[in-house]
C-alpha cells in the first residue's frame, strides 16, 4: 500500500546496542524486549524486505531512510554498502533516496567518511557541550570518556566535506551553563544545532536524576535564544527556534514534538518488529513485524492514526487555553505526566520550561515573522535591536573587569559574563 503523505522508520540495525553506556540513555534497556543470547544484527532478508517496503509505500520522489541506534554505526559499513545497493534496486526511475546516519561520531574513521559522502548521507552526532559537560554523562563501558573520539569523529566527517548536524542532549548538568554551552558550538563552528531536553523515569514512574528540569529549560533557551537572536541568525541553525519562527509564521513544523498530531514516524527493530514510536518500543505500541505485514497499511491503520491523533485528543483544558499552546501542542506524549486540573489529561512535564520560553521569545519571532512577510530576511531583527538596546549595550562595554557583573549575579564581571561577551 503506497500512503498518500510522507512518514518516517527510524531503523535500528543493531537494536539497543551501543559502545557507550550514556547515563540517560532511553534505549539501552530495550534489551529486554528480547530472549537471551539475541545477537541484535538485523539479518540481510530484514533489510531487504524493510528497504523495499520504504520505497513501496512511500509517495516518493524523495524516500528516507534514518538509521538509528542504540550506536548504528556498529552494523558495519559492509552493512551500509549492502543498504545503498538494496535502495538503487529498488528505487523507481527519478526517485532518490536520502539516508540520515545518527551517531555518537566515535568509531567513525576515513573509511566510513569517504562512504558517507560518496553516497551524500546527513550525519547528525551526538555532542553534550565542552568537554566536562559532555563527559559527564556520555561515558563508554569502562568508564572513560568520550568527548575527544567525537570531535575526532567530526573532524573527519569534516575532512570528507560533510558538516554534520549536532544533537545536544540537555539534562540536569549542562542545563546550569546554557551560554557556556551554546558558544562552545560557535566556537566549533556548528552550523545547526538541537536541543533535545532529556526526561528519563524508571520502571515505578520516578524522575531519574539526569532528567532536565522544567524550570531550568526554560532558562536555558531563554538565555541562549537572547544571544541567538542578537548576533547569530545565519550563523547557526537551532532548530528549536526555527521550528518556532514557523509556528509563528502560520507554517507546518518539521518536529513531531511540536505538531498538532504525531504517528508518521515509527520505530523499525532489527529483527524488522515495528513500533508507533521510537519513545514507545514495548509489546503494547508493537504493530507488526515489516517481514510479514504490510508497511502502507501499518502507517495508515486505525490503530496508528489513533496513537498520533491522541496528541490532540488528550490535551487537558490547561493547554486547549493555553495562550503559545500552537508551539507545542502540549509536547510529546512520553512527557504527559504532570498534574493537570479542570481537564481530562495530563500536563506535559516540561510545560512550566515551555511556556517560559514560548512566551519569552514569542514578540521576536513576530516580529522576525513580520520582517519575511514584508519580502526582508528575519536576520533584521539583528540590526533593529542593536539600535533599540544601544544604551543597554554601552553600559556592558564601559563596566571595568572587577566591577559587579551587570548581569546582577554578584560577581565580579570578570569572572561572570565577561568571558562570553569578547
Amino acid at each position: 500500500m503506497r500512503v498518500a503523505s510522507p512518514f518516517l522508520v527510524m531503523a535500528k540495525p543493531v537494536g539497543p546496542l551501543c559502545n557507550l553506556d550514556c547515563s540517560y540513555c532511553y534505549y539501552l534497556d530495550k534489551r529486554s524486549l528480547f530472549p537471551a543470547g539475541e545477537r541484535f544484527r538485523m539479518r540481510p532478508e530484514v533489510l531487504d524486505t524493510y528497504i523495499a517496503a520504504v520505497i513501496a509505500a512511500s509517495p516518493g520522489p524523495l524516500v528516507g531512510f534514518v538509521w538509528h541506534g542504540g550506536e548504528p554505526m556498529l552494523a558495519g559499513l559492509d552493512f551500509y554498502r549492502h543498504a545503498t545497493e538494496l535502495q538503487e534496486q529498488h528505487l523507481p526511475e527519478g526517485w532518490r533516496c536520502l539516508n540520515t546516519l545518527q551517531t555518537n561520531a566515535t568509531l567513525l574513521d576515513d573509511a566510513w567518511g569517504a562512504f558517507l559522502a560518496k553516497h551524500h548521507f546527513s550525519v547528525g552526532i551526538s555532542l553534550d557541550g565542552p568537554t566536562r559537560l559532555h563527559d559527564m554523562g556520555r561515558r563508554d563501558r569502562l568508564g572513560r570518556p568520550s568527548h575527544a573520539r567525537a570531535l575526532r569523529g567530526l573532524q573527519i566527517l569534516r575532512s570528507h566535506g560533510i558538516e554534520p548536524d549536532v544533537l545536544c542532549a540537555l539534562h540536569a548538568r549542562n542545563c546550569a551553563h546554557p551560554l557556556e554551552v551554546y558558544r562552545y558550538f560557535l566556537d566549533l563552528g556548528v552550523t545547526w544545532l538541537q536541543f533535545l531536553p532529556v526526561v528519563r523515569r524508571d520502571a515505578a514512574g520516578a524522575l531519574d536524576p539526569w532528567s532536565v528540569p522544567p524550570e531550568a529549560l526554560g532558562e536555558f533557551l531563554c538565555a541562549v535564544f537572547d544571544e541567538w537572536v542578537r548576533h547569530d541568525i545565519g550563523r547557526i541553525a537551532v532548530q528549536n527556534f526555527l521550528e518556532c519562527l514557523l509556528v509563528t509564521s502560520g507554517q507546518p513544523v518539521n518536529l513531531c514534538v511540536m505538531a498538532k498530531t504525531c504517528g508518521r514516524v515509527l520505530a523499525l527493530e532489527h529483527d524488522g518488529s515495528l513500533y508507533a514510536c521510537d519513545h514507545f518500543v514495548d509489546d503494547e505500541h508493537r504493530l507488526g513485524n515489516v517481514t510479514v505485514d504490510d508497511l502502507g497499511g501499518i502507517v495508515e491503520s486505525s490503530g496508528q492514526v489513533a496513537f498520533g491523533q491522541a496528541k490532540h485528543d488528550a490535551l487537558p483544558a490547561r493547554c486547549r487555553t493555553c495562550p503559545v499552546g500552537a508551539f507545542c501542542h502540549g509536547g510529546c506524549p512520553k512527557d504527559r505526566f504532570g498534574g493537570a486540573s479542570g481537564g481530562e489529561g495530563s500536563l506535559n512535564h516540561l510545560c512550566e520550561g515551555y511556556r517560559r520560553f514560548y512566551s519569552h521569545a514569542l514578540p521576536h519571532l513576530e516580529r522576525m515573522a513580520a520582517l519575511a512577510r514584508s519580502g526582508r530576511s528575519p536576520a533584521g531583527i539583528m540590526g533593529e535591536l542593536a539600535v533599540t538596546e544601544h544604551d543597554e549595550r554601552r553600559r556592558w562595554q564601559r563596566t571595568s573587569r572587577n566591577a559587579p557583573c551587570p548581569c546582577g549575579s554578584g560577581a565580579k564581571y570578570k569572572h561572570c559574563c565577561l568571558p562570553w561577551r569578547r
